[in-house]
C-alpha cells in the first residue's frame, strides 16, 4: 500500500509518500481500499501536534475515506469484502488502504459517489451533533453559522435549514458569501478578514440588525476576534457552539453568557464517536437518510490526487475553500 506520512511535526511540505505492507484489520475492524479521501482543518494541525490527540508517528493525516471492505477482521458482523462505504479512521486516511473500527464504518446508497462519501461524515457529522445534540437547535429558531462557506459550514447551514431554523451565514467574501445563498441561507453577513476593534464592532451591528431579538444558536468553527462580537448578539437562553480554532484560541468575557443566560459549549465530535458509539451510528443514519432525501450534499469544490495532499493542505490553512476539497486515490 501507499500513504502520504508525518514523519516530523510541520507543515504540509513535512509529509512523505511512502510504501508499506499492506495493514491487517484487527478484531472489530474493517480495511477499506480507498478510492477518495476528504480534507479538513484537523488534518492541518494534527501533523503539527497541535490537535486534541496526537497519533504516534509516523502515521498519514486524513480523518474520512470513500472506497469498498477490502476485508474485514474477527468479530465484524453485516460488512462483506466488495460493500460501498465512508469510514471514519479520524487519522490514517491519505492512503490506499486504511482500517477503521465498525462502529466507524457506514454503508453508503448507491446515489452517493465515493467522492461524496469521503466529504460526508467529518463535516456533517460534526454539525449534526453540534446543532442537534448540544446545541438542541429547534425548528423557527435563529442559527448564525461562522466560517460558514468552509466545509463544515456549509453543512452547517444545511443542516440548520433542515432542522427547521432561520440561517444566517457569516463569510469573509462577496463570492463566499454567493456560496451561502446557494447552499440555502437566509441571509449572508461579509466580514472583514483580519478583524481589528472597529470591525468587531461592526460585525457585532450587523448580526444584531439580522437578527433583532438576538441569535439561538452560534455555530463558531473559526475562533479567533470574530466570536466575541457574535456571543454579544446571542439571544436570552442562546447557545455558542465552539467547533474549532483556525483563527486563534478566543478571549471570552464570561459577563456576556451570564448576562444573556447563555450556555458555550463545547463540541468534541471525534471523543463522541468513541465514547458515545451508539449514539454516533444514529446520527449517521439519520445522515444517510437527509443525503437520500436530498436535503443535504457534500458540496465538492476542487478534486486532487494523493500526491498533491500538500497543496490542498495549504488552501484550507490559507482558508480559501469554498465547501470540501477531496482526494481522488
Amino acid at each position: 500500500m501507499r500513504a502520504l506520512l508525518s514523519v516530523t511535526p510541520g507543515g504540509p511540505e513535512t509529509l512523505e509518500m511512502t510504501e508499506l505492507p499492506m495493514p491487517e484489520p484487527g478484531p472489530g475492524e474493517i480495511r477499506i481500499a480507498v478510492r477518495a479521501a476528504g480534507v479538513n482543518f484537523p488534518d492541518t494541525i494534527i501533523i503539527r501536534d497541535l490537535y486534541q490527540y496526537r497519533p504516534e508517528r509516523p502515521f498519514a493525516p486524513g480523518g474520512e475515506v470513500g472506497g469498498s471492505v477490502d476485508a474485514v477482521g474477527g468479530g465484524v458482523e453485516g460488512f462483506s469484502v466488495g460493500d460501498r462505504v465512508l469510514g471514519l479512521p479520524l487519522f490514517g486516511g491519505f492512503a490506499t488502504h486504511v482500517c477503521v473500527a465498525e462502529h466507524m464504518v457506514c454503508r453508503i446508497p448507491d446515489a452517493m459517489s465515493f467522492e461524496e462519501a469521503a466529504c460526508f461524515g467529518f463535516t456533517y457529522g460534526t454539525s449534526y451533533y453540534a446543532l442537534k445534540d448540544r446545541g438542541g437547535l429547534a425548528p423557527g429558531e435563529t442559527l448564525l453559522v461562522l466560517g460558514a462557506a468552509g466545509g463544515i459550514g456549509a453543512s452547517a447551514i444545511e443542516l440548520g435549514k433542515a432542522l427547521g431554523a432561520r440561517v444566517i451565514a457569516a463569510v469573509s467574501s462577496a463570492q463566499k458569501a454567493d456560496f451561502c445563498r446557494d447552499l440555502g441561507a437566509d441571509q449572508v453577513l461579509v466580514y472583514p478578514r483580519h478583524m481589528d476593534l472597529a470591525a468587531q464592532k461592526a460585525f457585532g451591528a450587523a448580526i444584531k440588525a439580522a437578527a433583532p431579538g438576538g441569535v439561538d444558536v452560534i455555530y463558531d468553527p473559526v475562533g479567533g476576534d470574530y466570536a466575541e462580537p457574535a456571543l454579544r448578539a446571542v439571544a436570552w437562553n442562546g447557545r455558542f457552539l465552539i467547533i474549532g480554532f483556525p483563527a486563534g484560541i478566543p478571549l471570552i468575557p464570561l459577563n456576556l453568557p451570564l448576562l444573556k443566560n447563555a450556555q458555550i459549549v463545547g463540541v468534541f465530535w471525534g471523543a463522541h464517536t468513541a465514547r458515545e458509539p451508539d449514539l454516533h451510528r444514529g446520527e449517521m443514519r439519520d445522515l444517510i437518510a437527509l443525503f437520500e432525501a436530498g436535503k443535504v450534499r457534500p458540496r465538492i469544490s476542487e478534486r486532487m490526487p494523493l500526491s498533491e495532499a500538500p497543496q490542498a493542505l495549504r488552501r484550507i490553512e490559507a482558508r480559501e475553500a469554498k465547501g470540501k476539497i477531496v482526494l481522488t486515490v
